[in-house]
């Protein structure tokens, strides 16, 4: 790939499941498209999915910006949604506070922000109750 940035622009719509994820499977075509390893389409695609669905989930929807450049991959996901009350809390594995019917679906199950952290090689994410939440996450086009 050369030094030119590709920037992608999706807005995450939250009236319909069935398009829940299209934003973070139309970037992981770019990438295979683009001939980034596997393993590094793994980690962006699961980073940007997770952002992807909690604003689907908690937000009524948002934006996602990708900017793919020849030493990484940025992910901005930003809603307008609740924002996150207690950030230290919801960072923990297994808390969620997505509602039932959503929970019945397969989701909610509290590992959104960890797999965001675990997956993204630097995270930063700026709530503000009542305003939203943007989560922007930055994966190395590199191994190891």
């Amino acid at each position: 790939m050369s030094g030119k940035v590709i920037k992608l622009h999706f807005t995450i719509d939250a009236h319909d499941f069935s398009l829940a994820g299209e934003a973070s499977s139309s970037t992981k075509k770019m990438l295979n498209q683009l001939g980034i390893s596997p393993l590094i389409i793994k980690k962006a695609a699961i980073a940007m999915y997770e952002a992807e669905i909690n604003a689907f989930i908690h937000a009524n929807g948002g934006e996602a910006d990708v900017e793919i450049g020849v030493d990484r991959i940025v992910i901005t996901v930003r809603d307008e949604g609740p924002g996150i009350a207690d950030l230290d809390l919801a960072m923990q594995e297994g808390y969620s506070t997505a509602p039932d019917k959503v929970r019945e679906l397969g989701f909610g199950a509290g590992m959104g922000l960890p797999n965001m952290k675990r997956y993204s090689d630097r995270l930063e994410i700026k709530t503000e109750v009542g305003r939203g939440t943007t989560v922007t996450m930055t994966v190395y086009v590199r191994e190891g």
